[in-house]
């Protein structure tokens, strides 16, 4: 129910070969087997990735840096957070004085 339904249609014909189906008649046909040599297929000519000793230190010098950053960043969060608390923790305190105070006047 939850599975998608998508259509197979290996080359753009026009025609749209549902999933439960090989073949557009509906019958199934066995592979042909030929007899001709396949050459192998050809390795691909990708650059690879040539680490050299200044490049391994600038990595680690940028993510040295990188945590240091970061972790500058989330002390002075945590310090803001506890600055602020503690200032409310303040107020509060000398508003509860202040009204105690009132009501001790009365």
């Amino acid at each position: 129910m939850f599975t998608p339904k998508i259509p197979v249609n290996d080359q753009p014909t026009g025609q749209i070969i549902p999933l439960g189906t090989t073949a557009v008649d509906g019958h199934q046909h066995a592979p042909a087997a030929c007899s001709c040599q396949h050459p192998a297929p050809a390795a691909t000519n990708r650059p690879t990735v040539q680490l050299t000793p200044g490049s391994i230190a600038l990595l680690v010098g940028g993510g040295t840096a990188a945590v240091l950053v970061v972790g500058t960043v989330l002390v002075s969060m945590l310090l803001a957070v506890a600055i602020t608390a503690g200032s409310l923790a303040l107020v509060a305190l000398v508003v509860r004085s202040l009204i105690n105070s009132e009501i001790k006047n009365r």
